[in-house]
């Protein structure tokens, strides 16, 4: 069955509130199974399972290669079959990765029996992230209308960092009481939430469409993602060895600049929603990326928590804004059928960076040790800013 055979409700007739806030709360539930293990997996594999930081980055990054792989199979099903449906197989396979994670930590035996266990489940959810946020993507410009891709790709974003900066420190909270299997226990809850929101709302219809090879879209989106995917180094090696970096220096408080990020980033997106429509997506992600670039180095070079803490507030500050301004420069770029596929592509850029940055990251920290985690997110924003010009005036659209 696809979405088109579900009561569906013309966009025109929602407010961009009423058609978003299901989505949202999809978005936010489904992505804490993603976000809220992600700190306290690098504490998990090093400190209980014994494993070396390069291992705690595969462990982290693995996730995101499954979701490379996918993403443009998810959006070619949200486009044929509705984005409702990617959605509903998504979300109960991101609760089965977590009955993987609880069994690695019941399962009794030598660490590496429980390292394997954990890949399965971090394989399980690459898939499963790649269906829901995919499809919810697709699934809320049908409901309020491509005009407003923009509000979107915004709002759906809030709800994917208001879960990344709630997540993170839950997720070490919950380890520090429980344990690892604490958080299993919140990542298999979590997404069924989502899943309860998911099924109470009517569906939208599939686009359907002439079948497009991977290569023809990405042809068409590869400027915007890239930046988005260098600017998301940062945010990438802060999830995975910030609170390393805090543990190595003897400090506290991991969490809460975990927490100064998401809450950053939200302020951001609250208060500048319209700053692209009034300033140009160009100069908006220049100024955003320059915040950013002074966010990694405050984390490179800071003395104390204070100051990591600031580094980490300007972090979130900087990367705010730049998923909705490059998103809809690439969804632009595309027509409305292969939507989904342009959504599940420009996403796949962010996946990259979670992918790469765990393992490469991890070698350097194991070298230079975890402050080289910011010197190299510092690198790789300079690039995102220096390839900034080539995306053209297509970055300039208009979210209406």
């Amino acid at each position: 069955m696809t979405d088109a055979t579900l009561p569906s409700v013309t966009a025109s007739e929602r407010s961009a509130i009423t058609g978003l806030a299901p989505m949202v709360a999809i978005i936010f539930f489904g992505f804490l199974s993603v976000a809220a293990p992600l700190p306290a997996l690098s504490l998990y594999v090093h400190d209980t399972l014994g494993f070396s930081g390069f291992i705690v980055g595969w462990v982290i990054g693995i996730q995101s290669f499954v979701t490379i792989l996918s993403r443009h199979r998810a959006g070619t099903l949200a486009d044929d079959r509705g984005p409702k449906t990617a959605v509903l197989i998504g979300l109960p396979l991101a609760s089965l990765s977590g009955l993987f994670y609880l069994a690695s930590t019941l399962t009794p035996g030598l660490p590496v029996s429980r390292l394997v266990i954990l890949f399965a489940g971090r394989l399980l959810l690459g898939l499963a992230e790649s269906l829901f946020v995919t499809g919810t993507m697709s699934w809320g410009i049908g409901r309020i209308s491509p005009a407003r891709t923009g509000k979107v790709m915004s709002w759906q974003g809030i709800a994917m960092y208001a879960a990344l900066g709630a997540g993170g420190p839950l997720g070490l909270f919950i380890h520090y009481v429980f344990g690892f299997a604490g958080v299993a226990v919140l990542t298999i809850a979590a997404p069924l939430l989502a899943l309860a929101v998911a099924l109470s709302v009517p569906g939208v219809e599939a686009l359907g469409g002439a079948r497009v090879p991977f290569h023809h879209v990405l042809r068409l989106i590869w400027r915007p993602g890239l930046v988005l995917m260098l600017a998301t180094v940062p945010f990438a090696a802060l999830a995975a060895f910030l609170p390393l970096d805090y543990a190595a220096k003897g400090w506290a408080g991991a969490g809460s600049a975990i927490a100064f990020f998401g809450a950053a980033y939200i302020l951001v997106r609250l208060v500048g929603s319209h700053w692209t429509d009034r300033f140009g997506a160009a100069r908006v992600v220049a100024i955003s990326l320059a915040v950013e670039i002074a966010g990694q180095f405050l984390l490179w070079t800071a003395p104390g928590v204070a100051i990591a803490n600031c580094g980490a507030a300007l972090t979130g500050l900087g990367f705010s804004l730049i998923f909705p301004a490059m998103g809809v420069a690439a969804t632009k770029r595309v027509p409305a059928a292969q939507r989904g596929r342009a959504v599940g592509n420009f996403i796949a850029f962010f996946d990259v960076a979670l992918g790469l940055t765990g393992p490469l990251v991890g070698l350097a920290t194991g070298v230079f040790g975890y402050p080289a985690a910011f010197f190299i997110g510092c690198l790789a924003v300079i690039a995102s800013l220096a390839l900034l010009p080539s995306v053209g005036r297509t970055a300039d659209t208009q979210s209406k």
